[in-house]
């Protein structure tokens, strides 16, 4: 069976829907209706895009958010300010949710949706180069904004990895918010000035 070969059988998407009932959406995913047959999978190109069909928003974030920013803000303030923003929140689309847990295990004992969720996590990396170039203005061959890039991707990459650790652990989302937001102090304690001087966005 294709399904069997990739994986991901043993959820059919039946299941993954009455899980996002049940509270245990994750932010990638969206809650889809019940139903009794495959047709669904007609919408997607393979069940991990089932599954993982809110990707698209967590891949541009850092774009998004740099681009977005206001005027006297600098491209890693713009990152800090958007992910303390959404912890403070206790968003969903940072992993502050319940059942995080179980939509993990489900991801754990499928290959193909770990190798999926992997991707997306180099992609989220990769994104936002292109954006701090253009915002800061730099020359093709100027290296800053790689370097940049992946300061922004690491701010971003240790926040959701720290949450994602402390809420398969079954912990309440608000409890962890807490703790992420004295974690995001220290990052940004960590990070030079010029780090976080680069590429202020002139005030109009």
């Amino acid at each position: 069976m294709e399904d069997e070969d990739r994986g991901v059988a043993q959820h059919p998407a039946e299941e993954e829907g009455e899980a996002a009932d049940r509270g245990h959406a994750h932010p990638l995913h969206h809650p889809l209706p019940l139903v009794g047959d495959d047709r669904v999978y007609n919408y997607f190109s393979a069940k991990e895009d089932l599954f993982f069909d809110r990707s698209a928003g967590m891949i541009d974030r850092l774009a998004r958010w740099v681009r977005g920013r206001p005027g006297g803000e600098s491209e890693a303030a713009a990152v800090l300010r958007e992910l303390r923003e959404e912890v403070e929140a206790v968003s969903p689309r940072v992993g502050l949710l319940p059942g995080y847990a179980a939509f993990m295990k489900v991801i754990e004992e499928a290959p193909a949706l770990r190798s999926r969720l992997w991707a997306i996590g180099q992609e989220v990396q990769a994104n936002p180069e292109q954006a701090l170039r253009e915002e800061a203005g730099a020359a093709d061959d100027d290296e800053l904004p790689h370097l940049m890039a992946g300061q922004i991707g690491w701010i971003h990459s240790t926040v959701i990895a720290v949450i994602g650790r402390e809420m398969v652990k079954g912990r309440e989302p608000r409890e962890v918010s807490r703790e992420v937001l004295a974690l995001l102090d220290d990052i940004e304690d960590l990070l030079g000035e010029r780090v976080l001087d680069y590429a202020v966005r002139t005030a109009a």
